[in-house]
């Protein structure tokens, strides 16, 4: 029976990167490309990093039932997980990979139980995770700031998930990863 791996984290925190690496690995996995209403970032494509939809159109699928979880992260910035995505690669017989919020992993976990293997990401600290988004380049300082303020209050979710990574060393992080998904996807 196919499963599910959940990452969530603060945004900067590492977990695209740790997807990234997973996905590269021999576990018959696919990603499940998320929906969101913010703009594209650099050289993201739609549907290939995410679904981009307007808010309106968010919230008209919202309405319809089409997303196993969504949430509005910040106000007009909708991030969700759309059934169809799930259904499709669990019916193709692989094993879906999941990069979404600490609500809406922990709600998957809720549907999915034991199929599920919820991650959660975490920033060495609020300074380092300042320092990486900086870096990143790709949004304004208020972002930024949005990003810490948020990050702090998503930490706090993290004794919920199956299994804390702490993205202090990468490779250390990596191999953590490597571990825990060879047990589970067996």
């Amino acid at each position: 029976m196919s499963k599910l791996i959940i990452f969530s984290a603060p945004s900067g925190a590492g977990k695209s990167t740790l997807v990234r690496y997973l996905l590269a690995q021999n576990f018959n996995l696919q990603f499940s490309i998320s929906a969101t209403s913010r703009l594209p970032r650099g050289e993201e494509q739609h549907g290939v990093e995410y679904y981009f939809l307007t808010p309106d159109e968010f919230r008209k699928r919202i309405v319809k039932g089409d997303f196993l979880e969504y949430e509005e992260v910040y106000a007009d910035r909708f991030y969700g997980t759309l059934k169809s995505e799930v259904d499709r690669i669990l019916a193709e017989g692989n094993n879906v990979v999941l990069d979404v919020d600490c609500i809406g992993g922990l709600n998957i976990k809720n549907a999915y139980g034991d199929r599920a293997l919820s991650l959660f990401v975490m920033p060495p600290s609020v300074q380092v995770l300042r320092e990486r988004l900086e870096r990143r380049g790709t949004d304004t300082p208020e972002i930024i700031e949005n990003r810490l303020d948020k990050a702090e209050y998503e930490m706090s979710f993290a004794p919920q998930f199956d299994a804390i990574i702490c993205n202090d060393d990468f490779d250390r992080a990596k191999a953590e990863v490597l571990a825990l998904i060879s047990v589970f996807v067996k």
